[in-house]
């Protein structure tokens, strides 16, 4: 059987390939998982992803399934329970982004009428499919990365800096970085 070739960065992790192959640059148009990946991706900030990856179950049990009417209700009381829960990131800073977050998620559902709409109306509703050969051709970030982390922080959003914000672009679709010989792009 001749065997798939896939982005390099995934490895032979089966959690990674699993990640790779089934949900990496998927188009989302779904808010909780909207949702999810940026709690994510902000708690992955100075860690590997792979590293998120193992703990995304615990997290998924932590964080009330990633329902972010729950997560923006979560108490001083509550962040001291995670702080104790080893599953996640213990940083407090990045549950307390989390939580951030979540409040101000909300306030883009309510203007926007989703976070989706407001997050796809930044590539005009159409996923930009880059044409990258070699891993090392994938930026880091770019000009939209730039441009939409400075509106999420304008809006109160926190460890969402542009290197985050294209990794949540890449993970939810917008942006198609899969390189052009892989099986799964």
């Amino acid at each position: 059987m001749e065997e798939l070739f896939r982005c390099p960065w995934c490895g032979s992790d089966p959690l990674y390939v699993h990640y790779h192959d089934e949900e990496w640059g998927k188009p989302v148009h779904d808010d909780q998982k909207h949702f999810e990946c940026l709690t994510l991706e902000s708690a992955q900030a100075g860690l590997s992803w792979i590293t998120i990856l193992r703990k995304r179950e615990n997290y998924r049990s932590a964080y009330a399934n990633f329902d972010v009417n729950e997560v923006a209700r979560f108490s001083e009381e509550y962040i001291e329970r995670l702080m104790t829960d080893s599953g996640i990131v213990r940083n407090r800073r990045k549950i307390e982004a989390s939580i951030n977050n979540a409040k101000q998620f909300m306030k883009i559902q309510e203007e926007f009428g989703s976070f989706d709409s407001y997050i796809w109306s930044f590539v005009d509703n159409e996923t930009i499919i880059n044409a990258w050969e070699r891993l090392e051709e994938v930026p880091a970030s770019t000009e939209l990365s730039e441009r939409l982390s400075k509106d999420l922080k304008r809006r109160g959003f926190k460890f969402l800096g542009p290197t985050t914000v294209y990794a949540h672009l890449q993970a939810t679709g917008l942006v198609n970085d899969h390189l052009t010989s892989c099986a799964f792009r």
